[in-house]
């Protein structure tokens, strides 16, 4: 079912680990970033934020991680709320990946750029290696000595989230994933997501546009409009909703219109949110 905003009147919130209460950020020439924005995080999903450019999608996860701070309302992670004496705390536990890759890398080889997070986390040179290359096993990376600046972008991202990880946080917050890649490193930065909820048990927030990647990867979708979350809910609920989404500047996923298209969604089947859901559906 879809819940309405704002979030301090939907039942279900315990057990969340990352609670937004009610905040709002200016920016320094007054426009507001986020404005009243409710928002939940719970142990091993993965949720995703759904909007246009500008809808507010990036300074809401900035907020998570405490790179931005509200001007009202508290932003709390496993109980402790945020401010500018724990942000550095907060990072360990929440790790952040630019959507520009390009920000986050600028060591001289890729396992030097892994190894910076934990290093300045107080590790001994051996134990940030051993870190490094367990982030980067994840991840599939095996040119340690490679020079970042001369990778193709998916490898650039696939450093970037290693480099996040191997400072072992326990929410994983993205900002477009996939978006500038080409099929091959989409899905691998796809299958690496689901992997970290369902193989390493962690919690990934992403923030994106792309309603395919969200029907095939989200536990939970929450549709981000001007500043604020106006509706969360189930994919196979959300992503269904025309209106809602023409409301918010978003369109059907390819296979929920193609099903909605063929009037298939009025013979009230399980409507299907994937190629492989909508073919077996077809074959039955």
């Amino acid at each position: 079912m879809i819940s309405e905003a704002p979030w301090a009147r939907h039942e279900g919130t315990e057990g969340a680990i990352v609670h937004v209460d009610c905040v709002t950020h200016k920016y320094p020439d007054g426009t507001e970033g986020i404005h009243n924005m409710c928002f939940r995080v719970y142990p091993r999903e993965i949720v995703a934020l759904c909007g246009p450019n500008g809808a507010g999608k990036s300074t809401l996860i900035e907020h998570i991680n405490g790179l931005m701070l509200p001007d009202v309302g508290r932003v709390r992670v496993f109980d402790t709320d945020i401010d500018k004496r724990n942000v550095a705390s907060i990072r360990k536990v929440v790790g952040l990946v630019f959507q520009d890759a390009d920000s986050q890398l600028f060591s001289p080889t890729v396992m030097d750029d892994v190894m910076f997070g934990p290093l300045n986390l107080g590790m001994s040179i051996e134990e940030a290696r051993k870190k490094a290359q367990w982030a980067l096993d994840i991840v599939g990376i095996k040119d340690l000595n490679k020079v970042p600046h001369y990778m193709s972008g998916g490898q650039k991202r696939l450093v970037a989230i290693a480099g996040v990880l191997a400072m072992q946080p326990k929410i994983l917050v993205v900002d477009e994933p996939t978006g500038d890649l080409d099929p091959s490193n989409a899905h691998k930065i796809e299958d690496l997501l689901r992997s970290l909820r369902d193989e390493h048990g962690m919690s990934v927030v992403i923030a994106l546009h792309d309603m395919d990647l969200a029907a095939r990867l989200a536990d939970r979708i929450c549709i981000v409009k001007e500043g604020s979350v106006v509706a969360e809910g189930r994919p196979v609920d959300v992503l269904y909703d025309e209106k809602l989404l023409e409301s918010a500047g978003l369109e059907l996923p390819a296979v929920a219109k193609l099903y909605v298209d063929l009037g298939l969604d009025k013979r009230g089947k399980k409507r299907p949110l994937s190629l492989d859901e909508l073919t077996t559906l077809l074959a039955e």
